[in-house]
């Protein structure tokens, strides 16, 4: 499974943000990243940093479930706790190029986090 290209790419960045190290993560983005969350379109690095980077500061805990990919094409889909929302399941689809993801699309419930928000 890991001598797909794309998936590589995907858990290095995966287990960068997870770890911690978001700098990391952020070195297996493209500066011209299109990113598709449930909060509408992100274009570019810094616009997905201000999206993922605070996301990353709240994870409390991160469980890997399943992760496939082939030459350019992963999916990565996990289980996560963060500190104002238990149980936060979410998944990225990315496309990678020349080594760096180009474009995801990420999926997770925002009904949570609304609601501890509003609390």
């Amino acid at each position: 499974m890991t001598d797909s290209p794309a998936l590589r790419t995907a858990l290095a960045y995966h287990h960068a943000w997870t770890g911690g190290d978001f700098e990391l993560a952020m070195t297996h983005v493209c500066d011209d990243i299109v990113c598709l969350a449930p909060s509408g379109r992100l274009d570019g690095a810094a616009a997905f940093r201000q999206f993922m980077g605070p996301f990353a500061q709240i994870a409390t805990r991160v469980e890997l479930l399943a992760a496939f990919g082939d030459d350019t094409t992963a999916v990565v889909m996990y289980d996560t706790d963060t500190v104002p929302v238990k149980d936060a399941p979410g998944a990225e689809c990315v496309t990678v190029t020349d080594g760096k993801i180009t474009w995801m699309r990420i999926v997770f419930d925002r009904v949570p986090f609304e609601q501890a928000r509003s609390a």
